[in-house]
């Protein structure tokens, strides 16, 4: 089980490089399946759920090969993976399903694993490929997708990214046209579309709730870099905004931060886009509000980082998670550690400006377990986090190391397993 030792850091100073986005290399890894041409991605970050997507492609029947995050894929001929436990081992699995629908016609595989922060049902995905003329059966929590998909015009009844992405990845093989309306527009989401039109896909609307897709014969393969992962970019920056830092985050994306930094701006930290990444100077002074919303949205993802730097503002700040039903389970953590949060359903009212103090605690989440680390470099005397599921390497390339690049006092101690 890996364990994490923090103590009070000092001010954090410095430059680090931000990895690649997880949520953006892992659909443009199941989209390699959409081709029997070698694929190349690079800077792909060594994570725990990155390693498992190749994993499920290699079962689906793909070659894979990972040297020094330069991956190459190789799916000459593809099938289903049907019930293989790989499949519960992490919710992206799901994305192998609208290009297996795609390039065979036909994808069987048991429903992904469930998730901790919610429930994450994938009806719009399957809801998606029936309009697309598939015909979709459930029979033991085993889903069958079969059929020659065409062009639809399909109305999201939620901005969902995961089933954006798969029905932008089973629309790009499907004879005519396909318009997806009310998609989701996360910069991971045009960061897919964008290898796939390195693929030969024609797509229109990129970074828009309006995609249309013309659909091809036949994809062919192609060499890409992701985009950086303004989640961990997030992260750090909190991590500063905690510790009256002075940090560059080189390769950054400061406009897909937008929502995060407009909070650290008004709280006091000084955000400044640099030729290299994101500058970040100074503490988090004042309190603030936040609601989770779909991009450009306040993202999900950043409420407990943020809602560490809240603890250390004076006065009351309000957070609203509308996305996830359960993304509050930080707070009992936090609150171990002598933070003063109540939560109310969807709302939680963080007392700011009361000394955190370190104590054992428990990673519940992936985005929990960043909270906990960054809340253990603030907190008087010495924090263990113990993370059972691995939770912090799901996500994070390293967060730990990169934070100690810049000052902190906090490592790994014990390795998983």
């Amino acid at each position: 089980m890996p364990q994490y030792l923090i103590h009070p850091s000092p001010r954090l100073s410095g430059e680090v490089s931000i990895s690649t986005a997880k949520n953006a290399v892992l659909p443009i890894l199941a989209a390699a399946l959409l081709t029997h041409e070698e694929v190349i991605i690079h800077q792909v970050p060594n994570l725990t759920d990155t390693r498992h997507m190749l994993e499920i492609l290699q079962v689906c029947g793909a070659e894979t090969s990972m040297e020094g995050g330069h991956v190459r894929i190789r799916a000459l001929s593809v099938g289903s993976p049907r019930e293989n436990p790989l499949l519960r081992t992490m919710r992206a699995s799901v994305l192998i399903m609208g290009p297996l629908a795609a390039r065979n016609g036909q994808c069987i595989l048991s429903m992904p694993g469930g998730c901790a922060i919610g429930q994450r049902p994938i009806d719009l995905h399957l809801k998606g490929l029936q309009k697309l003329g598939a015909r979709v059966e459930l029979d033991g929590g085993v889903a069958s997708v079969t059929g020659q998909l065409k062009g639809a015009n399909i109305y999201l009844d939620f901005p969902s990214v995961g089933a954006t992405e798969n029905l932008v990845m089973a629309a790009v093989l499907a004879k005519g046209v396909t318009r997806i309306e009310n998609a989701a527009k996360e910069p991971e989401i045009a960061d897919l579309c964008h290898f796939l039109t390195a693929m030969g896909a024609r797509i229109a609307g990129i970074g828009t709730n309006n995609i249309m897709i013309e659909g091809v014969e036949h994809l062919h393969g192609a060499e890409y870099t992701p985009i950086p992962d303004r989640i961990e970019a997030g992260t750090l920056a909190c991590a500063a905004a905690l510790t009256d830092g002075s940090v560059l985050l080189s390769g950054a994306r400061s406009d897909h931060m937008r929502a995060l930094l407009f909070k650290l701006s008004e709280s006091g930290v000084i955000c400044q886009e640099d030729e290299r990444g994101l500058r970040l100077r100074g503490r988090a002074r004042h309190p603030m509000e936040a609601r989770t919303l779909s991009y450009p949205g306040f993202p999900t993802d950043m409420q407990a980082p943020l809602m560490v730097v809240a603890t250390q503002t004076h006065g009351l700040s309000v957070f609203l998670e509308t996305i996830f039903e359960n993304r509050y389970m930080h707070v009992v953590e936090l609150n171990r550690l002598g933070a003063q949060i109540r939560v109310e359903g969807q709302l939680a009212l963080i007392q700011g400006g009361k000394a955190l103090t370190g104590a054992n605690v428990t990673a519940t989440d992936l985005r929990a377990a960043a909270a906990l680390m960054l809340a253990g470099l603030i907190a008087q005397g010495e924090t263990r986090m113990d993370d059972p599921g691995g939770h912090l390497m799901r996500g994070y390339e390293g967060l730990e190391e990169k934070l100690s690049a810049l000052g902190a006092d906090c490592r790994k101690i014990q390795e998983e397993g």
